[in-house]
């Protein structure tokens, strides 16, 4: 673990701004408030930003249940400069799901791995089930008590991305939900766990549903309408719950493109290669083993011929051959 003074020197007497990926979910956002406090405790302000929208019920539910001031890129514009630092959270630079704001991005704090290389004066990447287990662990090493806002937010986030402690765990996720725990409000963050689906959501299950394709132990689906990030990966999760299927793969159409969520229960297929393999040449991809996510831009679709779905479908099958190729040693 590298040590959050260094960060703290290197932002000391700069205009700093904490970015998260461009659809921040609660973890996401969980993360960058944690660090906000816990720089602010170390004498350095930042402001936290991202591009996209806030686009699921429990993100929304969360800034408000802890007042957190989040500004979108639009409201940045003309006020941060190439000389502003901008540490990113949640999400690494090139990572396909981040906008590249016009400051100096010197440092990334993250959970997911490494597809493209990039620079940073202060990293920490590293392999566990949420981010906010890393920004857990910077309190709990510095022998500091984060107050019950930010020990609840870090909370939920870490049991949101880890599916409720089902999904990528790792012991220092264990740890530190053992250290944040005691310091929640537990009331807060059961209210917070309950009631984030809208009934504008049943239409996107509904439509997953009409649309899913079995290929062996592999499940694709596509949702001929927008709908959030945070949405698609729920239903991801979702489909995945059918004991038919291994690795499910869940695409939803919208004005920026082609939205893709994968999901992986087999140590066989990466979720994370899997995606970013498929879609090389049309769009990009990444994420963890078990859960990963990417997008086709709009302007890329016509790379994928008079019938896309069906595109989609082939690049992924020919992706998940290519693992499967792999493990054979073939």
């Amino acid at each position: 673990m590298n040590d959050i003074m260094q960060l703290a020197a290197l932002c000391r007497d700069k205009t700093v701004y904490i970015q998260t990926h461009n659809f921040p979910d609660p973890d996401a956002i969980g993360s960058a408030f944690g660090l906000q406090k816990l720089l602010a405790h170390l004498g350095i302000a930042s402001e936290l930003c991202y591009a996209g929208r806030i686009d699921k019920l429990s993100a929304a539910k969360m800034l408000e249940a802890f007042d957190i001031e989040i500004h979108s890129y639009d409201e940045l514009r003309g006020k941060m400069t190439e000389s502003d630092y901008i540490i990113c959270v949640d999400s690494q630079k090139n990572a396909g799901n981040i906008t590249d704001f016009i400051g100096n991005e010197v440092a990334c704090i993250d959970h997911h791995p490494v597809f493209v290389e990039a620079e940073y004066q202060y990293c920490d990447i590293r392999m566990t089930g949420a981010c906010a287990t890393l920004i857990a662990e910077y309190y709990a090493k510095l022998g500091l008590t984060p107050d019950r806002d930010v020990a609840t937010a870090l909370l939920y986030g870490l049991k949101m991305d880890t599916l409720q402690f089902s999904r990528g765990v790792t012991p220092p996720d264990i740890e530190m939900f053992g250290f944040l725990l005691p310091l929640c409000d537990q009331a807060k963050l059961t209210r917070l766990e309950r009631n984030n689906m809208e009934f504008t959501d049943l239409k996107a299950y509904g439509a997953a549903i009409d649309s899913i394709q079995l290929y062996g132990k592999n499940g694709i689906c596509f949702i001929p309408f927008a709908c959030p990030d945070a949405l698609i990966a729920t239903i991801s999760d979702f489909i995945l719950f059918l004991d038919e299927v291994d690795i499910a793969v869940v695409c939803a159409t919208r004005p920026d493109g082609i939205k893709i969520s994968v999901r992986s229960e087999t140590e066989r297929v990466h979720a994370g290669q899997l995606i970013h393999g498929a879609l090389s040449g049309v769009g990009d991809g990444g994420g963890h083993a078990g859960m990963a996510g990417g997008l086709i831009p709009s302007d890329a679709i016509p790379l994928l011929g008079n019938f896309p779905e069906d595109r989609i479908r082939t690049l992924f099958l020919e992706a998940l051959d290519s693992c499967a190729k792999e493990i054979c040693g073939t």
